[in-house]
C-alpha cells in the first residue's frame, strides 16, 4: 500500500507544481497576475518536479507518477499488471486532488486571465487532432524510453537516473507545449480536464490513448535494443 500512496503523493506534486506553474506563472500559456515564466519556466517546473519526487519516493515506488511510464514498465516485464492497475488508480487520484487544489485557488483569487484555469491539455490552434496525437505518442515514446534506459539494472544511470529523466521531460515540454501543452502523462491530463471541461474534456481520449501507446512501444523497443538476451 505504501508504494501506491507514494505514487499518489508524487503525482499530486507533479500536477500541482507543473500545472500550477502554467496557471499562475506561465505568461505564454496564461497567468494570473502580470508576471510570467513563459514556456521555458513551465517546462522546468514539470521537470524539476520529477527530479524532486524521483529522489523522494523513488526508493518506495520507483516514482512512475505517470500511467504511461507504468505501462512501459509493465510491458517491459518489470512489474505485475496488478500493481500497474493500482499505480494507475492512485496516480489519477493524486492528479485529481492537485487539480482540485488549483481550481480552489483560482476560485479564491476570483477568476483567471488566461485560456486555462487548471493547466489542462488540448490540441492548440493550427494543429490537427492527428498532429496532436502523433506528437503525444512520439514524445511519450522518447520519454519512457529514457526512463527504461536510465533505470535499467545493468545499463542504467544509477543515482543520476532521476536527473536524466527530469531533464528529458524539460526538453520534451519545450518542444511540445506549443502543440498540446504537453501531456505525455494521462493522469496529468485527466485531473485538470475534469475541472476545465470544454476541449480539454472532449479531447481527453487523445491524452490517454497516445501516451499509453507511446509507453508500450517504448517498452517493446527497449526490450529489443537494450534488454539482455537469454
Amino acid at each position: 500500500m505504501k508504494k501506491y500512496l507514494a505514487e499518489m503523493i508524487g503525482t499530486f506534486v507533479l500536477v500541482l507544481m507543473g500545472c500550477g506553474s502554467a496557471v499562475f506563472a506561465g505568461h505564454a500559456v496564461g497567468a494570473v497576475g502580470a508576471g510570467g515564466v513563459g514556456t521555458l519556466g513551465v517546462a522546468f517546473a514539470f521537470g524539476l518536479s520529477v527530479v524532486a519526487m524521483a529522489y523522494t519516493i523513488g526508493g518506495i515506488s520507483g516514482c512512475h507518477i505517470n500511467p504511461a511510464i507504468t505501462m512501459g514498465v509493465a510491458v517491459a516485464g518489470r512489474m505485475s499488471w496488478k500493481d500497474a492497475v493500482m499505480y494507475w488508480i492512485f496516480q489519477i487520484i493524486g492528479a485529481v486532488i492537485a487539480s482540485a487544489v488549483i481550481y480552489l485557488l483560482i476560485s479564491v483569487l476570483g477568476g483567471h486571465a488566461g485560456p486555462t484555469a487548471t493547466g489542462a491539455n488540448s490540441v492548440h490552434e493550427g494543429f490537427t487532432l492527428t498532429g496532436g496525437f502523433l506528437a503525444e505518442l512520439v514524445f511519450t515514446f522518447i520519454f519512457v524510453l529514457v526512463v527504461l534506459g536510465t533505470t535499467d539494472a545493468k545499463k542504467g544511470a544509477g543515482n543520476f537516473a532521476g536527473l536524466a529523466i527530469g531533464l528529458s521531460l524539460v526538453l520534451i515540454h519545450i518542444v511540445c507545449i506549443p502543440i498540446t501543452g504537453t501531456s505525455v502523462n494521462p493522469a496529468r491530463s485527466i485531473g485538470p480536464a475534469l475541472f476545465e471541461g470544454g476541449a480539454a474534456l472532449s479531447q481527453l481520449w487523445l491524452f490517454i490513448i497516445a501516451p499509453l501507446l507511446g509507453g508500450a512501444i517504448a517498452a517493446l523497443v527497449w526490450n529489443a535494443v537494450g534488454k539482455e538476451q537469454a
